[in-house]
C-alpha cells in the first residue's frame, strides 16, 4: 500500500469515528501511550514479562502484538501530519536529507578530528 493512500485512508477512518477532531495535544498523548505499548511488546519479546497473572505467549504472537502496536504509533503520526497538512513522503524526504547532511563525510571527519 502506498503511504499517501494510507494517510488519506487513516484520516478518513478517524474522521468517521470522531477521533480526528481531538486536538494535537491529545493526539500526542495517545502517541506517547502507544509508544509505551511498543516498549511493552519489545520487552515481552526480549526479556519476557514474568507475570504470574499473564499467560506466556508464543514468539509469533509476540511479533504480531509488536506489529499491531507499531501500527498504532504510525497511525498517530499520520494523523498529526495530516492535521498540519504534511505529506508522509515529505517527512521521509526531509528526514533523509537532514541525516545525510548531518552525517556527511565532511561532518564525520570533523567529529573524528
Amino acid at each position: 500500500m502506498e503511504l499517501q493512500h494510507y494517510q488519506l485512508w487513516i484520516s478518513d477512518f478517524y474522521k468517521k469515528r470522531g477521533w480526528y477532531a481531538l486536538n494535537s495535544f491529545a493526539r500526542v498523548g495517545f502517541l506517547a501511550e502507544e509508544t509505551g505499548e511498543v516498549a511493552r511488546a519489545v520487552r515481552a519479546l526480549e526479556i519476557g514479562r514474568d507475570r504470574p497473572d499473564e499467560d506466556e505467549k508464543a514468539p509469533e504472537i509476540l511479533i504480531q502484538d509488536l506489529t499491531e502496536e507499531l501500527g498504532d504509533v504510525l497511525d498517530n503520526i499520520f494523523i498529526l501530519a495530516d492535521k498540519y497538512d504534511i505529506r508522509f513522503e515529505d517527512i521521509l524526504t526531509s528526514h533523509k536529507q537532514k541525516l545525510e547532511e548531518r552525517f556527511s563525510e565532511r561532518n564525520t571527519e570533523k567529529e573524528e578530528a
